[in-house]
Parts: C-alpha cells; structure tokens; sequence
C-alpha cells in the first residue's frame, strides 16, 4: 500500500499553513491612506475591500505574514505585514508585530511533521506528531511507509522523546517506543503466514531551530521486531525531515 501521495499532501500543508502566534481581537487603527483587505492571505488573491485612514479593524488570526482582520461593519480580509505595521493601537503606538523566537521553541506544545531516510537499506517516508508535556518530555505517534525492491512495509510507532538541552538552538534527544510492522510481499509466489508483528526501538537525535515556527530533525533509530516464529529481527534507521511547532 503507497501512502506517498497522502504524505506529500501533508507535507505541503504543514508548509503551506503555519499559523503564528495568534493576536485574539486586538484592535489597531489605520494611520496609512488605506489598507488593502485580500480574499486570502497572499498577494496572489484579489483585494476586496479598502479600508481608509482612522477607521478600525480588529485583528482575529496571523497566518505567516499575513493577517486576518474584521472592520466594525463585519467585513473579514486578510492585510499584508508591512500594510498592518502602518496601523497604530489603543495605546498610540504602531503595532509591534512579534516573530517566533528560540524561546517559543524550547516550550511548544504540539509538533507534526514530514521525514524522509534509510530504514535498513530500504527507503522510507513517514509523519509524525507530538505533545509536549513540559520542555524535557513528549510523547510522539508516527507511520512510515518501507518500499523495498521485494516487500511494502507500514510501520506505526508510539515513543516517549527525552529532550535535555530544550534551551539550545541544536538541540539532542532521545527517544524509546514501541508499535506494529505490517509487511506485504511483492512476490506472488510466496504468500508469508504473518506478516505483522510487534517492533520497538530505541534512538538518539537532534532537533534544530530554523525560524518562526519550522525545525529540522534528524534520528538514528535502532529497531527489533518480535516474530511469531521466534527469530527476532533487527532494523536500522536514519532518517530526516522539517517540522512545525504550535
């Protein structure tokens, strides 16, 4: 079973809609001739709306650069970063607009993201997500796809990470788990008798702050494989992949 597709599609909409940390009904004032209010957020979709000078709008979300905002009269838009850092707050001051610091790093909550890498010789594409319980400790469910030249294999894994360093920007971690290995040959001739079986596995890695919300990650894992047949197997991973935090 191919999964490629769906996990492409995944990738592409942790890229695609990171929110940034959001400002909930703050309201801010235009001090600029106007602002332009779009139907997405991005120069790509058409302005709908122009908001004048001294009117108000109440910003509801950020979604990367761009902002989501309503006027008094009930219109919503998205305005552009450098247009909403030409508005001014309740206070008198233009609005301060904060991006995604180290800091915000180290404490997230919840993780989703994309890997690519080597799983015993086979090449191998998963997803993952993960909470936080506090900066030292998470716990992480994946699924990888395995296609080797003979057998497809999906694994689905349960760990619990041990981050020690979370302060540092190249941060290691540690990781134990457990979970299922479901493997399906591409030979017709030979039909295997069990083919799932328990698998769990130990590993070391980092993860690295890139900017606002994105990361890599890297990991060895090392893996065994309880059969039903009592011959233990062993697999080895390296694997790599970007990754947003919340």
């Amino acid at each position: 079973m191919r999964i490629y597709g769906p996990l492409l599609l995944i990738l592409q909409f942790l890229l695609m809609n990171v929110t940034e940390a959001e400002t909930q009904y703050q309201e801010v004032t235009v001090i600029d001739p106007y602002i332009e209010l779009h139907t997405g957020p991005g120069e790509n979709y058409p302005i709908f709306f122009v908001v004048e000078r001294d009117q108000t709008v109440q910003i509801l979300k950020r979604k990367t650069t761009w902002f989501k905002v309503r006027t008094l009269n009930g219109k919503e838009g998205w305005v552009s970063r450098d247009q909403m850092e030409q508005t001014m707050t309740a206070l008198g001051e233009n609005l301060h607009i904060i991006d995604m610091t180290h800091n915000d790093f180290a404490h997230r909550r919840w993780e989703a993201g994309v890997v690519a890498g080597d799983f015993n010789g086979a090449n191998s594409l998963g997803v993952y997500g993960g909470y936080a319980f506090d900066s030292s400790l998470s716990v992480e469910t994946s699924l990888t796809q395995v296609l080797d030249d003979f057998s497809d294999s999906l694994l689905l894994s349960v760990n619990l990470v041990s981050q020690p360093y979370p302060l540092w920007r190249v941060s290691p971690f540690f990781t134990i788990g457990t979970g299922i290995i479901n493997t399906n040959s591409r030979q017709t001739l030979v039909q295997s008798e069990d083919n799932t079986d328990q698998i769990n596995h130990v590993g070391v890695g980092f993860r690295m702050h890139l900017t606002r919300r994105f990361l890599l990650r890297g990991e060895y894992r090392d893996y065994v494989a309880f059969t039903s047949r009592n011959d233990n197997k062993e697999f080895k991973e390296w694997r790599a992949g970007l990754a947003a935090f919340f």
